[in-house]
């Protein structure tokens, strides 16, 4: 496998964990070589939502996860009660 560093935009989707967590899948991290230390832009987008799309700068821990901020969280729910299980569309690029 070639390892490259992040210089464009990824798209992926994953699930909405638990306490607003997404998880970066583990080929992305491994052919890109994410570090922790990286700061990303990253754009969510609900699969079942058209044009809501939410932007923000966060960093990866170092299992994988990122923590969608509440502010991000309260604008992508609408009338939902909760995200956790919602099917969202990521976008990660370098930040």
């Amino acid at each position: 496998m070639i390892v490259l560093p992040l210089n464009r935009r990824v798209t992926f989707k994953t699930s909405m964990r638990g306490f607003g967590r997404l998880k970066i899948p583990r080929v992305v991290r491994s052919q890109f070589k994410l570090e922790p230390t990286e700061v990303l832009k990253i754009t969510v987008s609900p699969v079942d939502q058209i044009g809501v799309r939410e932007s923000f700068l966060g960093k990866m821990r170092s299992d994988g996860y990122v923590t969608v901020p509440a502010v991000v969280m309260a604008l992508l729910k609408k009338d939902k009660p909760s995200l956790d299980g919602c099917v969202l569309e990521v976008f990660v690029e370098p930040g």
